[in-house]
């Protein structure tokens, strides 16, 4: 699972704005902006979870579980 300030903190390390991760992730801005605006982990369909995973994975982050 990935947090809201997980997903900002990832996104500003591999310097992608939202727009930029959308597109790679094949989501919408505003589906980008409320999982980033959200309180905890984020949430979403199995399907744009999995992609906004692949994404950021693309773009080097490598997410480790607890």
């Amino acid at each position: 699972m990935i947090t809201a300030a997980q997903l900002r903190a990832a996104r500003a390390l591999v310097g992608i704005d939202q727009r930029n991760l959308a597109e790679r992730a094949g989501l919408s801005l505003p589906t980008i902006q409320r999982m980033e605006a959200s309180e905890g982990v984020i949430r979403g369909t199995v399907d744009s979870l999995t992609k906004l995973i692949a994404a950021l994975q693309e773009a080097g982050v490598e997410l480790i579980g607890d």
